[in-house]
């Protein structure tokens, strides 16, 4: 037997005999970890005290400012208490509470050990704590304790929860909790919650669902707020976890768990606080929102007597109020509605906002209800095409009809242009341009628009809109006045996006910073859009208001350098609609009817979006408040934004945009060719080949000489009658080359 045969064994030996010593020591400090989690538990709960109670759970109020801080903005303060005997409340109240939060209640020792390891794996993870606690423990929170989230204290609520589990009665213990609990509305205590979404002001009134619902919400008032749709769902499935925890108790038999599960009981809650009274509860509610959406809990912001500061100029806020609410405006602000969100590029701030005239009248957000933008989508597929390698000076086809996926879509009035280039079609806003760079000669054009149109900070569009060749018109509500002006102001900044927001410091009691936008990544600015595409986004929006032809040339009267985009958004209103349902004619309604107008207009410094919209869901018809046939956005919506920009503007220097490079601009085409509105025998001869007799040499100059034939377009003050055309079918959204298109909607093809 050799050497290395007879050796073979011993190694073997030696690593059997390592691996069990390893696993020895293993073992012994496993052990030792146990005796000492144990020991410091046994300490920690010898030395903890029951403290005295809170009194009266002392609240303080949340003041909220401008910017400045200084100005007073508003404040959030609601408490609304009222204490009952166990006896006084039903079984059945008791038990849903029981269902909803914690279902071992009457065996547990008042701490959850699931509830330890989540607490203990989070902190190792570096998040904050979060809930799941006995109702014990939420009870020596309220009680006892603060409601910040830190080590220190969970482990404290844990030590007190023990000891009162031990100390008290289970009964006694749920008394407190339901007397206590804070349930939103400003309601603390199930006594005070019945009264807030029921107007039942004694809880042996309350029904099962009632109580089930109240259940419900009291996890978490805001995430389960009845008054916000886009929590019906999550809502329901609550609710329901709650029946059918009743119904495992044996509270509810079967059949009525059946039954109740069906559907939420209806809510009768009081009318928002006076505090929220007029437009500055638009403001008031937004910043309440954003201080929820990054952690703060309901008994902070009502109690926790918080110095919030937010982004809102004082004095760019009311320059926005003296503007909407202009005795210019063509309509009272019950029937038109104006949005306007003004926001700060490179930054995110949005410094002023207006909603609508009072908060408690309607909680309705014109200036965050999503609308159809129209053709203020026009510039993310400038920025997509020249993403895509095109330049401001190829050329499009001008003329319509035009001939997309089996579909027809024309210019407003059927007018033909001839072959325009990118920068003439963002000037004059012609639709057929647009409908041949994006669905013929960019690959997957509307896909990589919405992409654009995501980049500069739009809501995410649609999968059933992304391949639509009518997405470059804004067909649908894609997005809202603060959306636009956010966007918007990725190009001011020359392709620099940040996060639209409205909070900008929260401090605690003490004065202490316990949050701080400027030190959260998320709210510093992130190259989303390459800058040389954003500069030269920002010269064609800037033609827009220059040229003479352009749509937006009102904005010109802000005398200082500015880029913008007209909307228009034209359909069946619902008026209509509704009339043509209860008439059940074989001809319907037009359908030429505007339903939104834009102008989106930014300097440098500011970018502004101005929308109007009328009747009580914002679908009606605008044009009869115009003194034109019809509502453009370079009419009213540009006059608005003038009335604000000028004096939000008067005290900053005029700066200039960012020069975009001459590659990515192209070489400028010496004028563009219309086609003539009356067919002639001839064919007209291409632009370069023979200019009109007038008209200057071709030379880097892009717009045309006054000389050259130019068909009519739509202006601030339009002399036309709008076309009568059939009703719409469904946008077409088949791939090219299928055929499945139709004729678009009227919206889709009417969008200066």
């Amino acid at each position: 037997m050799s050497e290395a045969r007879r050796k073979a064994p011993t190694r073997t030996r030696a690593k059997r005999h390592w691996a069990l010593r390893a696993l020895g020591w293993l073992l012994a400090l496993c052990f030792l970890g146990v005796i000492g989690a144990v020991a410091t538990f046994f300490i920690g709960y010898q030395t903890t005290e029951i403290p005295d109670p809170n009194k009266e759970f002392a609240t303080n109020t949340t003041q909220v400012t401008y910017a400045d801080g200084k100005q007073q903005l508003g404040s959030f303060f609601e408490q609304n208490r009222r204490s009952v005997p166990l006896e006084q409340i039903p079984k059945y109240v008791q038990d849903a509470v029981i269902a909803a939060e914690d279902r071992t209640f009457w065996t547990n020792p008042g701490i959850s050990p699931s509830g330890m390891a989540r607490a203990a794996y989070n902190i190792v993870r570096g998040r904050q704590l979060q809930g799941g606690s006995t109702i014990t423990q939420q009870y020596v929170k309220i009680m006892y304790l603060t409601q910040e989230r830190t080590f220190s204290r969970k482990f404290s609520e844990l030590f007190i929860a023990t000891k009162l589990s031990r100390s008290q009665d289970k009964k006694e213990i749920l008394e407190g909790y339901l007397n206590t609990i804070y349930f939103g509305e400003g309601a603390y205590g199930i006594a005070a919650a019945g009264e807030a979404y029921f107007g039942v002001k004694d809880p042996n009134q309350l029904s099962i669902p009632q109580a089930a619902f109240l259940a419900t919400v009291l996890n978490n008032p805001t995430r389960f707020d009845p008054d916000n749709p886009a929590a019906k769902k999550r809502i329901l499935e609550r609710y329901q976890y709650v029946i059918d925890g009743m119904r495992q108790s044996g509270s509810i038999s079967d059949a009525k768990a059946a039954k109740y599960s069906a559907r939420v009981p209806p809510t009768a809650k009081k009318q928002k606080s006076s505090r929220y009274k007029g437009w500055q509860g638009f403001l008031l509610d937004m910043a309440r929102k954003e201080l929820v959406k990054e952690g703060f809990t309901d008994e902070q912001i009502d109690g926790g007597g918080l110095k919030v500061r937010t982004t809102f100029d004082y004095k760019l806020q009311r320059d926005a109020v003296a503007a909407v609410f202009s005795d210019k405006q063509p309509g009272k602000p019950d029937k038109l509605h104006v949005g306007l969100a003004s926001v700060r590029p490179g930054t995110g701030e949005l410094v002023a906002m207006v909603g609508g005239p009072d908060f408690l009248k309607s909680q309705l957000n014109w200036a965050t209800a999503k609308a159809r933008p129209g053709s203020s989508f026009k510039p993310f597929a400038v920025a997509a095409a020249l993403k895509a390698g095109k330049t401001l000076e190829d050329t499009f086809e001008g003329d319509g009809p035009i001939e997309i996926r089996g579909g027809e879509y024309d210019n407003e009035l059927g007018e033909d242009y001839g072959r325009v280039s990118l920068l003439k079609a963002t000037e004059m806003s012609v639709n057929t341009a647009f409908y041949d760079l994006v669905d013929r000669q960019m690959d997957g054009g509307p896909g990589k628009v919405a992409e654009m149109a995501e980049a500069a900070g739009v809501p995410k569009i649609p999968a059933s809109d992304r391949e639509a060749p009518a997405l470059v018109l804004g067909p649908n509500a894609y997005a809202s006045p603060v959306d636009m002006a956010g966007a918007y102001s990725t190009f001011a900044a020359d392709g620099k996006r940040v996060p639209v927001h409205v909070i900008s410091e929260v401090r605690d009691l003490a004065g202490k910073v316990i949050w701080s936008a400027k030190a959260k990544p998320k709210y510093k600015p992130v190259q989303t859009i390459d800058a040389e595409i954003a500069k030269t986004t920002s010269y064609a929006l800037q033609q827009v208001v220059e040229d003479k032809d352009g749509t937006g040339r009102r904005a010109k009267e802000l005398d200082r350098p500015a880029a913008g985009k007209t909307g228009t958004a034209g359909g069946i209103s619902i008026d209509h609609r509704r009339a043509n349902a209860k008439c059940k004619c074989k001809e319907f309604k037009d359908g030429s009817d505007t339903l939104t107008s834009w102008w989106v207009g930014y300097t440098p410094q500011l970018s502004t979006a101005v929308l109007y919209r009328a009747g009580k869901e914002g679908e009606s018809d605008l044009d009869p408040y115009s003194d034109d046939p019809a509502f453009f956005g370079g009419n009213y919506p540009t006059k608005t934004w003038l009335d604000f920009m000028k004096p939000a503007m008067e005290n900053l220097p005029e700066e200039e945009f960012s020069e975009p490079s001459e590659e990515i601009m192209g070489t400028p085409t010496p004028t563009y060719t219309p086609k003539p509105s009356t067919p002639t025998p001839t064919n007209t001869p291409p632009p370069s080949s023979t200019p009109p007799p007038s008209s200057p040499p071709p030379s880097n100059t892009p717009p045309p000489s006054s000389n050259t034939p130019k068909p009519p377009k739509p202006s601030d003050t339009p002399t036309r009658t709008k076309p009568t055309k059939p009703t719409f079918p469904t946008i077409p959204t088949g791939p090219p080359g299928t055929g499945t298109g139709t004729t678009p909607p009227p919206e889709q093809q009417n969008n200066p």
